[in-house]
């Protein structure tokens, strides 16, 4: 027997308008009851595809979106625990996103790795918490088409473990951390007295107050990438040429020698 037409309109459960209502009352629910998150997408920079992995990935933009903390007694997961390696936190929780302002706001952009839904991999940052969160999966069936649709998004997220990952969104609140937390050599650069940065981000060390106007370029002292135009070529004065001819030991002769403290003359006795 056929659904009954009055309550259904012949594709699923409700018309367009009332799952667009359904969607608009969860939406205001979020506003209402959840929290403002950042979410990070993640940028891919080396990715390993024999480990499926890529240890030096980047975040460079964050949108501003509100969720809703679906465990409100507090965290779930194994939380602490003591283990061989020492402490480990282990915070999971469950957030809910609604899926036209995911689609709105991020969806579209280059950024995600698999565009058109949340990646597990991404990262979100809750200001109440001052923590940042990892997305381990998105559950995008649930609940199961209460009218025909799935509204919402439910990122299963724990605790993340910040290991050196750029993150340059320009929001102060979310970059702060690689300021503080980083290991990377690159972000604790050396400046000379008078300010000039020593460590460029290219990783040579340029020397303090000279310019080689002839090239247009500083000298360096250590260069980590080759460019021909840019490799000093050694002085004369580096091997004191200057000072042996005026010390008149280029010559052959003695007579004009100043003093005679080499080898063929070590006591300094006049060379017959």
């Amino acid at each position: 027997m056929a659904v009954n037409h009055y309550f259904q309109g012949g594709k699923g459960i409700g018309n367009q308008a009332e799952k667009r209502l359904h969607e608009d009352i969860i939406i205001e629910s979020l506003k209402i009851f959840g929290q403002d998150i950042y979410y990070l997408p993640r940028t891919l920079v080396n990715r390993d595809l024999v480990l499926g992995e890529d240890t030096s990935s980047r975040f460079d933009d964050s949108y501003l979106l509100e969720m809703y903390f679906e465990t409100t007694e507090g965290f779930a997961g194994e939380n602490e625990i003591i283990n061989k390696f020492g402490l480990e936190i282990r915070d999971d929780t469950t957030l809910v996103l609604s899926k036209r302002r995911f689609e709105d706001h991020v969806a579209s952009k280059a950024t995600l790795t698999a565009t058109g839904r949340p990646n597990e991999g991404d990262i979100v940052f809750v200001p109440l918490l001052n923590s940042y969160f990892e997305i381990q999966f998105v559950e995008d069936q649930e609940p199961f088409y209460q009218l025909g649709n799935l509204p919402v998004y439910k990122l299963k997220v724990t605790r993340w473990e910040y290991a050196s990952e750029q993150i340059n969104t320009g929001q102060e609140l979310l970059d702060q951390t690689e300021d503080k937390y980083t290991l990377d050599q690159l972000q604790h650069k050396l400046t000379l007295e008078y300010g000039q940065e020593v460590l460029t981000g290219a990783g040579s060390i340029q020397l303090e107050d000279y310019h080689d106007y002839s090239t247009g370029q500083p000298a360096l002292l250590m260069q980590e990438t080759y460019v021909e135009a840019n490799i000093q070529t050694q002085s004369p004065y580096a091997s004191n040429l200057d000072l042996n001819t005026e010390a008149g030991y280029d010559t052959v002769s003695t007579v004009d020698d100043i003093l005679d403290f080499t080898e063929r003359n070590p006591f300094g006795e006049v060379d017959e």
